[in-house]
């Protein structure tokens, strides 16, 4: 009886909080939909990964084979070389563009002239909306045998070439792209959370004797210090998910070596070779690891600095 007096007051409850919020709810239904239909449903289709899977048998017809997909992966020769280049290109893209939007946001904080600011906030973020088809042309282009960054490179005493077919160069490109395309949108981000930051305190810090240095690592820093560490346990927490767009775009077989990911041997193996339960196991092998990365980095976050995503 308890219990039904209990539900019966949630579904009160719910049914006044609706009828308050409908334009709401009204509102949320599209974005629900869309995560039901494209993030939700096609969950469901990663049983294929243990399975044998073929399209005219579907996948009530096709023969389920266990874990023998994964253990393809694990003892496949190509295995280990996507799982190194994939770890290596990710722990790159942190060292090198993790701290660049937070540097660029605290040189921003600190320039004095509005029309500055702006025009640099500008310059900064229009990389962003630039698509990726046109970021790689242009990055293409430009270190072609014959490209503007090239020659540049030749006057300091490089030798001429295709730089993207460079395997020693390719990361490099690849890094310093990705780093130039997205500093100025992430420092969006740091740059809002420092205009929340109380006057007082810089004030406080001015009437001690702090001089703009001394402001910035004691004050600045401490107010942006919760986001940076949620955007770095994202960022860790997604280190085994490189986009394959980028590195589709650009890569060639004289790079594999270094360049080869594991979302493009997915891809490689799942649609151009149609092997689809192989690349389902490989793409949900690639998910439970993210998920594992994920936890262990919020535990650690929360020990060390008291902030993490739950």
């Amino acid at each position: 009886m308890l219990k039904q007096v209990s539900s019966k007051s949630f579904a009160t409850r719910l049914k006044e909080n609706f009828l308050r919020h409908k334009s709401l709810y009204l509102i949320s239904i599209p974005v629900i939909v869309f995560y039901l239909v494209f993030r939700y449903l096609p969950i469901a289709g990663n049983v294929i990964a243990f399975q044998k899977y073929r399209p005219g048998l579907g996948v009530l017809g096709s023969k389920f084979v266990g874990w023998d997909n994964f253990k393809s992966f694990i003892h496949d020769p190509f295995a280990a070389r996507t799982i190194k280049n994939t770890i290596i290109i990710n722990l790159l893209q942190i060292v090198f563009g993790f701290p660049a939007p937070i540097i660029l946001a605290l040189l921003l904080n600190e320039l004095r002239r509005p029309l500055y600011k702006r025009v640099l906030q500008t310059a900064s973020y229009l990389p962003h909306f630039i698509s990726m088809v046109v970021v790689a042309g242009m990055i293409k282009d430009f270190t072609a045998s014959d490209g503007i960054i090239t020659d540049l490179c030749v006057m300091f005493g490089m030798e001429r070439q295709s730089m993207l077919g460079n395997v020693n160069l390719y990361r490099t490109i690849y890094i310093a792209s990705g780093v130039w395309q997205g500093v100025g949108w992430g420092s969006i981000l740091y740059l809002a959370t420092i205009s929340t930051a109380d006057p007082a305190l810089y004030e406080a810090a001015m009437i001690d004797g702090a001089n703009r240095w001394q402001q910035m690592v004691h004050v600045t820093l401490p107010v942006i210090l919760p986001i940076m560490v949620v955007q770095l346990i994202l960022r860790l927490g997604s280190i085994m998910s490189e986009g394959s767009e980028k590195t589709l775009l650009l890569y060639s077989p004289l790079v594999y070596e270094k360049a080869d990911i594991i979302s493009t041997y997915e891809y490689r193996r799942g649609l151009i070779e149609m092997d689809f339960s192989y690349g389902a196991a490989v793409g949900l092998f690639n998910s439970f690891v993210n998920i594992i990365l994920l936890v262990t980095v919020n535990r650690i976050a929360r020990k060390l600095s008291n902030e993490s995503l739950w």
